[in-house]
C-alpha cells in the first residue's frame, strides 16, 4: 500500500489508492460476487489502509446495493473513512437504458432525491463528496449552472461537504469551477486513453484531484505488449503496472479500482507500492 496521501478538498486526508464499489453489485451488467465475499472485500480494503470509497445509490441491481453493502460491512464508519458518492443524469440505476432526452436526474428535485437516497442508504447525515455525473450521451442543452447551484444549496443545508464533477470536458471543468468549488474530477483515463492529459495537468495546477475510472481496461495491442514487458521486469501483473503508471503520472491522481475478488483487491492495493523506474515510464510512454 502506498503511503502517499492527498488532501481532498483540503481537509479530507485520503490514501491515493482507494476502492470503487460498482463491481460489487453487477450494475449495470455483469457478474458480481456473493454477498459475504462483497462484505469481506470491503472490510479487507479498510484493513489494508484504504479510506476512500467511491459509490452511488444507483449502483443497485436485483436488490444488491453498493451503499447498503458499505453500511453493512463498515458501519459505524472509521473516523478517517471518506465516502464519495454521485448523482446526475440517472434517477435510478435502471435509467441507464433510457434515451438521453428521458433522463431527468439533473433537475433540482431529482438531485435532492439522489442526495437524500445516498444519505439514507449509507446511514449518514452529511456526504463527504458528491460528484455531479454528466451523461454519456447527447448533452446538448445541458447547463451546468442549474444542477451545480442545486447542489450548492444542499451543501448550504449541511447535507454535502464538498462537490466534484464527473464525465466532463476541460471546458466544462472550467465552467464548473466558476460556479462552485470543485475538489475532484472523475473521468475516463488510463495508459491507452489519454485524451484527458491536459485536464489532468489543469486539475493538478488547481489543486484538484483527478480520479480515473476504467483505469486498467481496453488496452491496445501495442500498449499491452509494453505493459507485459514492464510487468515481467517487476514480477507484477499488467493491472498493477497500469495502476502504478497512473500514480506516477501526477500526484493529484487518486485511484478507485473496483473488483469483487479478494485476490484482485490485494493486487490492486499492492500496486501502490510498485515504483516504476524512468526506463519503465519511458517504455510505457513510447
Amino acid at each position: 500500500m502506498t503511503t502517499e496521501r492527498w488532501a481532498l478538498g483540503g481537509d479530507l486526508d485520503v490514501a491515493r489508492v482507494g476502492y470503487g464499489t460498482m463491481k460489487l453489485t453487477g450494475w449495470p451488467r455483469g457478474d458480481r460476487p456473493g454477498r459475504e465475499t462483497a462484505l469481506r472485500v470491503l472490510r479487507r480494503a479498510v484493513e489494508r489502509g484504504v479510506n476512500h470509497l467511491d459509490t452511488s445509490y444507483y449502483y443497485d441491481r436485483d436488490g444488491v446495493s453498493a451503499n447498503e453493502l458499505i453500511r453493512e460491512a463498515l458501519y459505524p464508519y472509521p473516523d478517517d473513512l471518506v465516502i464519495v458518492t454521485k448523482v446526475g443524469a440517472l434517477v435510478e440505476g435502471s435509467d441507464i437504458a433510457l434515451p438521453a432526452e428521458r433522463m431527468t436526474g439533473l433537475t433540482p428535485d431529482n438531485l435532492r432525491r439522489g442526495v437524500e437516497a445516498n444519505l439514507r442508504s449509507l446511514g449518514l447525515d452529511r456526504l463527504d463528496v458528491v460528484n455531479l455525473r454528466l451523461g454519456d450521451l447527447d448533452r446538448s442543452g445541458v447547463c451546468l449552472a442549474e444542477p451545480l447551484e442545486a447542489l450548492l444549496a444542499l451543501r448550504d443545508e449541511g447535507l454535502i461537504r464538498h462537490l466534484g464533477v464527473s464525465n466532463v470536458t476541460a471546458e466544462e471543468f472550467e465552467t464548473a469551477r466558476a460556479i462552485a468549488p470543485i475538489v475532484c474530477v472523475q473521468n475516463l483515463y488510463n495508459l491507452s486513453r489519454r485524451d484527458d492529459d491536459p485536464l489532468v495537468d489543469a486539475c493538478a495546477a488547481a489543486g484538484v484531484a483527478y480520479v480515473p475510472f476504467f483505469p486498467v481496461g481496453g488496452f491496445q495491442p501495442v500498449t499491452a505488449e509494453r505493459l507485459d514487458t514492464v510487468a515481467a521486469r517487476h514480477h507484477a501483473t499488467v493491472p498493477q503496472v497500469a495502476l502504478a503508471w497512473l500514480l506516477a503520472r501526477s500526484p493529484n491522481i487518486l485511484l478507485i479500482p473496483g473488483t469483487g475478488s479478494p485476490a484482485h483487491l490485494e493486487e490492486n492495493i499492492d500496486a501502490g507500492a510498485l515504483k516504476l523506474t524512468p526506463e519503465d515510464l519511458a517504455d510505457l510512454d513510447d
